[in-house]
């Protein structure tokens, strides 16, 4: 997953929860993530220190740039933060998601380009997606080399169960 992500063969992530009992979708959380064309597949992170005359810890690598924001790069901690706050949104979903009343699955499908290496072990499944739901936009992140968007979408009450 990691070579996936790093190599920009990772299209999307979907982690489908499922009822054991029912075997229908009951959520399904979708994260879209988009490479910026403009890289070279050659980033770095620096960790920018307290005074500008320390030295800066810079690691070689595919993942992240993180240099001023203001041009369009970002230090390790505000990709942290960004990250930090899409994980406090989805805690705060239990607000609004409805409540699981069986016991649940989950699955993880990824979506990657064709030229992506898939392990023998794994299997083409259907994207699982949930007739009568509501949709829910979450926030987006951005790194210096992907821009991940995300969402969930949940299986709507019937009238009946409400």
């Amino acid at each position: 997953m990691e070579s996936w992500l790093t190599d920009g063969d990772v299209q999307r992530l979907a982690l489908v929860v499922s009822g054991i009992d029912s075997g229908e979708t009951l959520e399904r959380w979708q994260f879209n993530v988009s490479v910026d064309n403009g890289t070279d597949g050659s980033v770095e992170i620096s960790r920018a220190g307290n005074d500008e005359n320390k030295s800066h810890n810079v690691i070689k690598g595919n993942i992240i740039d993180n240099k001023a924001a203001k041009m369009g790069k970002k230090t390790v901690k505000e990709v942290h933060d960004e990250i930090q706050a899409i994980i406090r949104q989805i805690t705060a979903s239990v607000t609004f998601l409805p409540l699981l009343n069986e016991p649940c699955s989950f699955d993880l499908l990824i979506y990657t380009n064709t030229s992506a290496v898939v392990p023998k072990k794994w299997a083409d499944s259907d994207p699982c997606y949930i007739m009568n739901s509501q949709e829910v936009k979450l926030r987006s992140f951005t790194t210096s080399f992907h821009k991940v968007d995300s969402m969930v979408t949940y299986k709507e009450k019937d009238e009946w169960e409400l």
